[in-house]
Parts: structure tokens; sequence; C-alpha cells
């Protein structure tokens, strides 16, 4: 093999790879609408305790927090609660907590 085609197949390996990794095969997104008419998207990964939020036309990334029932994520104002019968609220920009489901 010459050498263009070893950094080819080089790449291709590489590729394979990262397309193949178990963080990208356990991933989760969810799309939620609250009652307040808010909308979200948020996504939660396998090795990461975090959720990863777009809200509002912005990315915010939500450490968990300790909870006594379910979890909670919470960071600049946005706090996202799942509790373990899964019942999701959300709480940001100085409004009431609302109740929002799973679309």
């Amino acid at each position: 093999m010459n050498r263009r085609n070893i950094t080819i197949f080089g790449a291709a390996l590489g590729l394979a790879a990262v397309a193949a990794s178990p963080a990208t095969a356990q991933s989760s997104f969810r799309n939620y609408r609250c009652a307040d008419g808010s909308q979200f998207m948020v996504g939660f990964f396998q090795y990461d305790k975090r959720a990863h939020l777009q809200l509002d036309g912005k990315a915010l990334t939500l450490p968990k927090r300790w909870a006594l029932s379910g979890s909670r994520y919470q960071a600049k104002g946005v706090t996202l609660r799942v509790t373990k019968a899964g019942v999701t609220t959300l709480k940001h920009a100085k409004r009431k907590t609302t109740t929002c489901e799973q679309t």
C-alpha cells in the first residue's frame, strides 16, 4: 500500500470507530411542550450526568442536583425536574413552575 491509501484507510477506520462508539449509541433526546406554551428539547448521554437543553433558542447544560425523589437539573435560573412517576416540570426566566409533556 502506498502512503495515500494508508491515509484513506486510517481515516475510514477512525470514522467507523466514532460512528460505532457506545456513547453515540447510548443517547436519548426528548421534545417537550409545557402548559405555559414553552417548548424545549433535552438530551441525556450515558456517561454524562448533565441534561443538555435547547430552550428559547439557547443551548444550556444543567448539572444534576440532589433530589429527594426523581431527578433535578439546575443552572442559570433554569430548573428541570423529572419525578420517578415520569412527571416533568420546568421553571425558567422568572416564570412559575409549569408541567411539561413529552411530544
